[in-house]
């Protein structure tokens, strides 16, 4: 990218127009002052030819020679009249040349004037001084005209350029720290308007960048605090029981032994499951790639209800309805199966899965979830107080949901029973979507679920 030019605008507008005249003003000059030449000299002209045509005409009306003479005579012009007898009247002649302009003529009639010679001379010395005086006003009123020039465009361009020094006084507050100050232009169809507007909209969007990743910030330190507070606890339980063994020896009860290796083992695996979500999670935050296919949601909900029946044979899972989506199967099952761990956690007893093309909606018995924490549940290390995760089950379920191009959202039942109800919204499976048969592996970007009721 080639380099911004960063000479004073002022000093580059004035000196451009300054270059300008010194252009045009020239050009200007030699244009008025040969023009002026040209007609002098055709003016010059115009009045001897025009003498010796109105001496022609006094020749013919018999004017006397002497009266003849003195009626022809003008400023600047001097008349000689030689008779045929070689009597002269008038001033005497000059030879034509040099500054002399000289127009002969023979009259044609009258009694004393028929074949007399008629000498018209001008001296062009006057048209010269003329054209020396108007080209030192030229230059006189050139330099003037350069001079004001230059003092009214140091003069106005302060003036015209005022809101660029806005803007730098804008951005230079902003740099040091004050924030939410505008230009607010007056006209925004002007050239410097639409600058400023656009400065303002800059503005705003920095501001609002800045904003965000402050937001962000704010929600990392506390997600990184709250991650870090939820991994203590397994942490300090593992130093506790490998303390007590080492403590206890060899010669420690076989049950007690027993005792301490199942809590290494319950809090090695509670560790671990937090990190893999908190690993996963970070996944679902830099763009999660699926594996996409055409899913039967009946027979992926069959799969996990068959699950919850053999960890938790107190829980009836029912699953009613069939579809078919585009989807990673094993992402959805993992949406599921969070759904399902979540109510059996809860508390409930009964969970209904219903497909349908839209989705899923998961539907329990349990204790339900209050309408002014349905949002903040699906935050990240949030969970209830009969919950015994580390509050990121749904937090994940939810970012696979619109990586997939839906959502997870949580309502009342339908039937209006107490307990909970999950929609997961997907898009529709249409074979058109995929080239050929069998998975991709790609990312899905985000779409408008379909509008179909679960």
């Amino acid at each position: 990218m080639r380099p911004l030019r960063t000479a004073s605008l002022r000093v580059r507008v004035t000196l451009t127009a300054i270059a300008v005249l010194l252009v045009v003003l020239p050009v200007t000059g030699l244009v008025v002052k040969a023009v002026f030449d040209a007609q002098a000299e055709r003016s010059l002209d115009s009045l001897l030819t025009g003498r010796a045509q109105l001496a022609q005409q006094l020749a013919r009306q018999n004017v006397a020679p002497s009266n003849l003479v003195r009626r022809i005579d003008a400023d600047g012009v001097r008349v000689t009249l030689i008779l045929r007898s070689g009597q002269q009247l008038g001033a005497p002649p000059v030879d034509p040349g040099g500054t002399v302009r000289q127009v002969r003529a023979t009259l044609q009639a009258g009694q004393r004037t028929r074949g007399a010679t008629l000498l018209l001379s001008a001296d062009t010395a006057l048209l010269s001084d003329a054209s020396a005086r108007l080209r030192t006003v030229l230059l006189v009123s050139g330099a003037a005209a350069i001079l004001i020039t230059a003092l009214a465009l140091i003069i106005g361009m302060r003036f015209a350029l005022a809101p660029l020094d806005a803007m730098t006084g804008l951005a230079r507050s902003i740099v040091a720290g004050r924030r939410g100050e505008r230009l607010q232009p007056e006209r925004a169809d002007t050239e410097l308007g639409r600058t400023a507007a656009a400065f303002d909209e800059m503005l705003d969007a920095l501001e609002g960048a800045e904003g965000s990743a402050r937001r962000s910030e704010d929600r990392m330190r506390e997600f990184v605090a709250d991650a870090a507070h939820e991994l203590r606890t397994p942490v300090a339980g593992l130093q506790t029981a490998a303390e007590t063994l080492i403590q206890l020896g060899p010669e420690a009860p076989a049950e007690r032994r027993e005792e301490l290796e199942l809590l290494l083992v319950r809090e090695s695996r509670r560790a671990g499951t937090l990190v893999a979500d908190l690993l996963e999670l970070s996944r679902i935050d830099a763009g999660l790639q699926l594996n996409v296919a055409q899913v039967d949601l009946r027979h992926l909900a069959e799969a996990q209800a068959a699950r919850i029946r053999l960890v938790a044979p107190d829980v009836a899972v029912q699953v009613t309805g069939s579809a078919t989506v585009s989807g990673d199967p094993e992402r959805l099952a993992q949406i599921l199966a969070n759904l399902l761990d979540n109510a059996r956690q809860a508390g409930a007893r009964s969970v209904r899965i219903a497909v349908s093309p839209a989705g899923l909606l998961v539907e329990d018995d349990g204790p339900g979830v209050p309408i002014e924490v349905r949002e903040r549940i699906f935050h990240r290390l949030v969970h209830g107080p009969q919950s015994k995760g580390a509050g990121l089950g749904l937090a994940i379920a939810r970012g696979v949901a619109r990586a997939h191009g839906g959502d997870l959202t949580v309502a009342d039942r339908s039937d209006g029973r107490h307990g909970a109800a999950f929609r997961l919204a997907l898009r529709t499976y249409r074979p058109s979507q995929q080239t050929a048969p069998g998975p991709s592996h790609g990312e899905i970007r985000p779409g408008t679920p379909s509008a179909e009721p679960l």
